[in-house]
Parts: C-alpha cells; sequence; structure tokens
C-alpha cells in the first residue's frame, strides 16, 4: 500500500498553525507573516508535500487553462495539418502566460454539453457557429471567447480572413485558366454547421458563386462534393468526381483534402495538372503541399492574434466586438495549367 498523500491538515498540525494560514503560505503568501510563510514552506519540503492542482485552482478562482473548442473529434480534427499549425501558435502563447492549452472536442456529440464540463478560463473557438445560445452558456460560465473561422454575435471577437474573398479568387484564377467542368470538395457542414446562414461554408460558396456569375454560371453547374478535412477524405473523393466525365479541375475547402485527392489521381495513372488540375485552400507549410497551388492564409497569425486577443480579456482588457482580418494570398504552385481541352 502506498504511503498517505500529505495535506495541508497535516502541515497544519505540525507546525500550529491554521489551515487558512497553510493556504495563504502557497496561494496569498502577503496575507500572513514572513516568518510564518518560512515555516510553513520548510515544513511542507520536509514533508514531501505535493499541492493539489484542482484544489490550488479552485482556491485562486481559475484553472491556468485555455480551451480550444473544435467542430469534430480530435482524431479526425488533428488530422489536418493546418488546424495543428492554429493549435502549435495558440500553445506558445499560452506557455508565455504559463497556461496549458486544453483540446475540447464535442462531448457524447455536443459542443454545449462539453463547454458545461470544460475546466478552463476562456476558450478559443475554431470554425463553429455560435448561435447566441452558446453565447450566453459561455458567457455565464464566465468563460471569455474568441472565435477563429466561425461566426456568432457583432460582440463577439473573432479572427478570420475575408472566406467570400479568398474564395472569389480561388475561383477567379481556376476560371481565369480556362476550367468550366469543376468539382468542389468541400467542408462537412456537421463540422462547421454549414446549413446556418453566414458560416465559414456559406461564406466561400458566396465567393464561388460572385465568379462563377463572372463567367455566367453558377453553383448547379459545378460538382460539390462535402467531406471531412482530411487525407483520406481528399483521396477517396476521387472516385465520386471520376464518374463525372470531363472535370479538368478539383477545387478544394483544404490543402489536406487537396493532397489526398492529388495522391489518388496519380495512383489512377493520372498527371497533374497535365490531366486534372488541382487547387487548394489554406497554405500549410510542408515539403508536399508547396507545389500545390492554393489560397495562402497564416495560421500562425490566427493562433496567435487569437490567444492574444483572449489573454487580454482574462486581463480585464475587454476586446468586445474586436473582428480582426488576417491577408490571403493566392500561390500559383505547379498544379494548374490553362485548360485547352482534351
Amino acid at each position: 500500500m502506498g504511503r498517505k498523500r500529505v495535506t495541508i491538515q497535516d502541515i497544519a498540525d505540525r507546525t500550529g498553525y491554521s489551515k487558512t494560514a497553510v493556504s495563504f503560505a502557497f496561494n496569498f503568501p502577503s496575507r500572513i507573516s514572513k516568518e510564518a510563510v518560512e515555516r510553513i514552506l520548510e515544513t511542507a519540503r520536509e514533508m514531501d508535500y505535493i499541492p493539489d492542482p484542482m484544489a490550488r485552482n479552485f482556491s485562486l478562482g481559475h484553472h491556468m487553462a485555455i480551451g480550444y473548442l473544435i467542430p469534430q473529434s480530435v482524431s479526425v480534427t488533428l488530422e489536418n495539418p493546418y488546424i495543428q499549425s492554429v493549435m502549435r501558435s495558440i500553445a506558445s502563447v499560452c506557455e508565455d502566460h504559463g497556461y496549458m492549452l486544453t483540446i475540447i472536442p464535442p462531448l457524447h456529440s455536443s459542443i454545449e454539453e462539453a463547454v458545461k464540463s470544460a475546466t478552463v478560463d476562456g476558450v478559443i473557438a475554431m470554425g463553429l457557429s455560435m448561435d447566441r445560445g452558446m453565447i450566453d452558456l459561455l458567457r455565464s460560465r464566465g468563460l471569455r471567447t474568441v472565435s477563429i473561422d466561425g461566426t456568432g454575435a457583432e460582440d463577439l471577437p473573432s479572427v478570420s480572413i475575408d472566406d467570400a474573398a479568398a474564395a472569389r479568387e480561388q475561383m477567379r484564377t481556376v476560371l481565369r485558366l480556362g476550367h468550366r467542368r469543376i468539382a468542389v470538395i468541400s467542408l462537412p457542414s456537421a463540422a462547421y454547421d454549414g446549413k446556418r446562414h453566414g458560416t465559414l461554408i456559406e461564406r466561400r460558396l458566396e465567393g464561388y458563386r460572385e465568379a462563377l456569375s463572372e463567367c455566367s454560371m453558377g453553383l448547379p453547374d459545378i460538382l460539390m462534393i462535402q467531406t471531412d478535412a482530411t487525407f483520406s477524405s481528399g483521396y477517396e473523393a476521387v472516385g465520386r468526381i471520376l464518374e463525372e466525365r470531363g472535370i479538368s479541375c478539383i477545387v478544394t475547402m483544404s490543402d489536406i483534402v487537396a493532397l489526398g485527392a492529388w495522391r489518388a489521381l496519380r495512383g489512377k495513372g493520372l498527371r497533374v495538372p497535365d490531366d486534372i488540375s488541382i487547387m487548394g485552400f489554406d497554405g500549410i507549410d510542408d515539403h508536399a503541399s508547396k507545389e500545390l497551388s492554393t489560397v495562402i492564409q497564416s495560421a500562425d497569425d490566427k493562433g496567435r492574434i487569437s490567444a492574444e486577443m483572449l489573454f487580454s480579456m482574462i486581463d480585464g482588457r475587454e476586446e468586445e466586438g474586436m473582428s480582426v482580418k488576417v491577408p490571403f494570398s493566392i500561390r500559383e504552385g505547379r498544379t494548374m495549367r490553362v485548360f485547352d481541352g482534351y
């Protein structure tokens, strides 16, 4: 049997001070005398006392942790290198402030249940549609919140790119090169609540509509497929796309999906871009993706800015209604070509 855990009551009994005084020595040393603090801490070392972090955080009124609220399971979400990069940047800012980063996926398929159970001091929500009910829940729990790539009330601080403008330029690039038989691999509506007006998916579709209208086309004129933002999903979508004869370009809302599609096309003996062009969206930073024609948006900037905004709010400097737009650009890689017919 293991040794009994030393408690603050044990230290109080040994030193003759009250439990409150012992707690103050660890959490609020200025409230008791210097001699008392030294005596209590010395006794704690002698007794190999290890503070209970949950109890300490409760006494301090905070958890020293930030929540990263994601729309899907951890296993699916972290298959996307872009999401990993955002999270890495948030974690760096958390470390600078002495905080932990806690990933919060849906609990029993419910974002609301996950929020109710989260032991954090603030939340960065990734790609979520934040309705008034969700925002009220977060505020009732006293959780400061910043949204990345999501939607919500006007007073909810947010960080994003102009998704409609970025998607418009992405599709314009495709159309300018002569492509008219186009397949779009979208993000999953279940993850990003794409059935609600103004969400990430809807903003990008609006950009596509605007670009297509300039060529007297519309969304019904292109093939639309929804998948998870994973390599395997992009790979599998190619089978559906090749069932439609004459598709000359695949447009995706995620680079990792584009890379999966590229691999599948190679496996079927098709050349990119000679046989089919591919246009991605994200600008993930690894060796393979640097050859991909894509929309570049900075994951590092999104993560860093959102985390800095959140800590500003936690420190009492309000950021209500603040909306930061991160720049985007188009990279002309080697996966697009001028289409002049087969």
